[in-house]
């Protein structure tokens, strides 16, 4: 049974409701960590920085040297929880899309891993952006293709019109 379970798409796409409703489904305690946490953890001189990261005006993310210093600190302690016993959900947006899933893939090398892309067409995410009130405009839209540009995954689930719990299901059901 995988010990990690990657969960990549755009923002609102859906990932962190498929991550509670797979904490629920599942038989044994698994953490949720994400981008979102990592973001939340830094510094606050980091966010609205050019070397940490910046929201532009038209939901552009970009990111500096100093985020990704910290970025592979925390894939490895994402990793290294794993190796230590703990189950993970890993909610992510890979913003570099083949180059960011190869750089957790070489964190999470040797632990089994299920890669779950987590689909939402833009207009709806971009629905559930305006509703959700704490994202730059414009965010969702651009994200919704371009993360998975280049990206192997296991399973895809799409969200546009399928709920969360029934996506944790899905993705359960291929745990074995």
């Amino acid at each position: 049974m995988p010990q990690v379970i990657v969960l990549n798409g755009g923002s609102s796409s859906g990932k962190s409701g498929i991550a509670r409703c797979l904490q629920a489904v599942l038989p044994d305690p698994w953490l949720a960590l994400g981008t979102d946490t990592f973001v939340e953890a830094m510094p606050a001189s980091m966010r609205a920085s050019e070397a940490g990261i910046e929201f532009a005006a038209d939901g552009e993310v970009v990111v500096g040297p100093d985020f990704r210093t910290l970025e592979a600190a925390w894939i490895d302690g994402v990793a290294a929880m794993a190796r230590a016993g703990a189950r993970v959900i890993v909610d992510e947006v890979f913003l570099g899309g083949a180059a960011s899933q190869r750089r957790w893939r070489t964190a999470l090398a040797g632990l089994d891993t299920l890669w779950v892309g987590v689909r939402c067409e833009s207009a709806v995410a971009a629905g559930r952006e305006v509703a959700r009130g704490d994202r730059a405009a414009g965010m969702a839209a651009l994200q919704a293709d371009m993360v998975h540009h280049g990206v192997v995954y296991d399973l895809e689930v799409d969200t546009t019109h399928t709920e969360s719990m029934e996506c944790a299901r899905d993705i359960a059901s291929r745990l074995g």
